[in-house]
């Protein structure tokens, strides 16, 4: 029987980064053919088929941009990932306009380059995955519902925070729909330059702009026959969610420099972590594009709020993780176990795969104790409660000032970000703000703390 896992083509002149990529991918279950420069992943392909390329852009000789630009000529239908460590957003931009699916700063960890092949590899050709982990009656009531609408082509609006596993609740759409075998296509808009999402979802003509040397199909075009997932769909600019209405109204596409409509046969996912109805309250997203992609939505619950969950979804990943850091057989102390229940996952299953994956590297042995999590006590869960929220804080003021630190080291080590902040430190903007609000009157400032 032909083995029908994908073939990813790694270029890169770095030896030992060439066989860590090849070894992390392998591990994960895909095959791998590698190159050490641009020459030789040009003669490979020559004589075999791969599903995807990941190269380096700083080589000798041709370069990764240029290396791109030869093989969208040739197969433009192969998703092709940028890997540098010499990143500007100009170059990103040139990359995508000249057909990249995706550039990917160095360094990464391995979950990262996992999930970012992961998202181009066309469905059919992906290792079988396992249906989500849900214990907790919360998950299962989700997952009762999107069973029932997976069956159909509604459009569904998944919400739910960042790292809920709002694209593997896409995935699970698809998976069981009758679309299965056709191809799931998952784009992130907010990680599109914001003069390219046009060109991105809806394809292009060569010509059509400077840098359009060839023609390329869109995200939606790719997904034919079966779905695409528009992940944080909020960030699309106004002026091409208007397009994006009239693509979802009529099942129709043009490509920007195009002149014949493309009829579309896609189903649609959408997901944010945004509240937007007050994004439309606000202006900021089109009212009408709203109803048109929330005809059937699905709030995926934080970790905190599906408890049940914590423990088989660590077990989960002490497998999964097992072939990256070379040892099996891992377990949880019970220890370990209270103090992962007990934690609030301001970072939800994201954080979770990234403290067992570090976990397990920094275990004796084979069993993962409380040190080995390294949790911030700090954020363990207590259920919100939003007066509480609001009112002056009685705690004692030693407490009251390691909060103060605490808060404002974590903003400025965050560049100033209030939502980053917040999410880190598991407490909402709302409170975020009246915090520093009120550090600002405390210290009798005219300029807000940590701004």
């Amino acid at each position: 029987m032909a083995d029908r896992r994908p073939k990813i083509l790694v270029v890169e002149d770095d030896a030992a980064l060439r066989e860590a990529l090849t070894d992390t991918l392998e591990l994960a279950g895909h095959r791998v053919v590698a190159a050490p420069d641009a020459e030789a992943a040009l003669a490979t392909l020559g004589r075999e088929t791969v599903d995807l390329v990941l190269s380096d852009v700083q080589m000798p000789g041709m370069d990764g941009h240029e290396l791109l630009r030869r093989i969208k000529i040739v197969n433009p239908g192969i998703p092709f990932i940028l890997m540098t460590a010499y990143g500007q957003i100009e170059r990103a931009v040139e990359a995508m306009k000249d057909g990249a699916a995706d550039y990917m700063p160095k360094p990464f960890e391995p979950d990262r380059l996992l999930a970012v092949v992961a998202r181009y590899l066309p469905t059919s050709t992906q290792p079988d995955d396992q249906d989500m982990i849900a214990e907790d009656p919360a998950m299962r009531a989700v997952l009762d519902m999107a069973a029932r609408v997976a069956v159909t082509d509604a459009t569904v609006l998944l919400t739910g925070e960042s790292g809920v596993g709002k694209e593997v609740a896409a995935r699970y759409l698809h998976r069981h729909s009758s679309r299965r075998n056709g191809p799931f296509v998952a784009v992130n808009c907010a990680a599109i330059p914001e003069n390219l999402v046009e060109s991105t979802l809806f394809g292009h003509e060569k010509g059509s702009f400077t840098g359009a040397t060839t023609s390329q199909a869109g995200k939606f075009e790719q997904a034919q026959g079966g779905t695409l997932l528009l992940d944080e769909v909020s960030e699309i600019p106004l002026n091409v969610q208007a397009k994006l209405l009239r693509v979802l109204q009529e099942k129709v596409v043009e490509r920007v420099g195009g002149r014949a409509p493309i009829s579309l046969d896609v189903r649609v996912v959408a997901a944010s972590n945004r509240d937007l109805s007050g994004w439309v309250r606000d202006g900021r997203f089109r009212e009408d594009l709203y109803y048109r992609l929330n005809v059937f939505p699905l709030e995926v619950p934080p970790l905190r709020h599906r408890r049940a969950d914590i423990l088989p979804l660590a077990r989960y990943f002490l497998k999964a993780y097992a072939g990256l850091v070379g040892r099996d057989g891992f377990v949880l102390s019970s220890a370990a176990e209270a103090e992962l229940t007990a934690y609030g996952w301001p970072g939800n299953i994201r954080e979770l795969s990234n403290v067992m994956q570090r976990a397990m590297i920094l275990a004796a042995g084979s069993r993962i104790e409380p040190d080995n999590l390294l949790l911030p006590h700090v954020q363990t869960y207590r259920q919100p409660n939003v007066e509480e929220e609001l009112v002056e804080d009685a705690r004692p003021a030693q407490i009251r000032d390691m909060e103060k630190v605490m808060i404002l080291d974590t903003l400025e080590r965050l560049n100033g970000s209030r939502k980053k902040t917040a999410e880190e430190l598991g407490i909402s903007e709302r409170t975020l703000r009246y915090k520093l609000q009120k550090y600002r009157e405390d210290d009798g400032s005219d300029e807000e703390c940590g701004l």
